[in-house]
């Protein structure tokens, strides 16, 4: 499946910025089932300072915005081909050691929530036992959308019983790890049926199961990712995948707009 993708992030600030750095985590990578035929990234108001990538082998562009900026657009788009894999990455290929995927982060904390949640699979093992945890996550925490808070921990969305798919992703992980499984938080993009225009990025978890190394799951839609999934971005959690991130000084009265499209061509 050949899939079209824009990504427009308009920034609009009330007073001027006098500087910011931003890092970009929009592109999709050439990975198993999945090739970038093209992509560009545009930028109003501020310039592309430099491309590398990271220890996820994501990629990552690092922007700054221009002096006394008002108003900035970052357009990312291009097409990608993708078929169905099942879900199945594959093994290990970035720099980044098995064992980073086993360790806690603060947004990825293992609680008593998280131990009474999977002491239900003692006995399962491998896919069994990941995709049990799935749908026993996606039960947990009811998908909704614009509740989530930035600071809620998987302990924290498991109390409050409602989320997002970034929420979904993160009890997954807390989860998995406690079970002894490497686990890995993805950003990317998912084309839905009937609705073309989107305001966000989707997220997904990969688990490492034996032999066929990493397996995606999706939590909120309790499905393994197929042709539709576009991966972007890897990390530990949701801050090491954000596609944005970054500093700035000045620029009272911050307005963000991001406006994506996921069209199959």
């Amino acid at each position: 499946m050949r899939l079209k993708i824009r990504h427009e992030t308009r920034y609009h600030f009330d007073s001027p910025v006098t500087y910011a750095l931003q890092q970009l985590r929009k592109t999709p990578r050439n990975i198993n089932g999945q090739q970038v035929l093209s992509w560009s990234t545009t930028i109003e108001g501020g310039a592309k300072e430099l491309i590398f990538e990271d220890h996820h082998r994501n990629i990552v562009e690092l922007i700054s915005f221009g002096s006394d900026t008002h108003e900035m657009i970052v357009t990312s788009e291009g097409e990608v081909e993708r078929e169905d894999i099942h879900g199945i990455t594959g093994k290990q290929s970035a720099p980044a050691p098995m064992w980073y995927f086993l360790k806690p982060t603060t947004l990825t904390r293992c609680g008593p929530g998280i131990r009474a949640l999977v002491k239900q699979f003692k006995g399962m093992e491998g896919l069994e036992a990941m995709h049990a945890l799935s749908v026993a996550v996606r039960d947990a925490v009811a998908y909704e959308k614009k509740v989530s808070l930035m600071e809620w921990d998987a302990e924290a969305v498991l109390a409050e019983g409602r989320g997002v798919c970034q929420d979904h992703a993160h009890v997954f992980i807390a989860a998995a790890r406690e079970m002894g499984y490497p686990a890995r938080y993805i950003s990317g993009y998912l084309s839905l049926d009937g609705m073309e225009d989107q305001e966000a990025m989707h997220a997904w978890v990969e688990a490492f199961v034996g032999d066929l190394g990493w397996v995606g799951f999706d939590v909120s839609n309790v499905i393994s990712p197929d042709k539709r999934y576009v991966t972007v971005a890897v990390g530990n959690d949701y801050s090491e995948a954000a596609p944005v991130r970054g500093m700035q000084i000045g620029g009272e009265g911050e307005t963000l707009t991001v406006d994506i499209s996921v069209t199959q061509q």
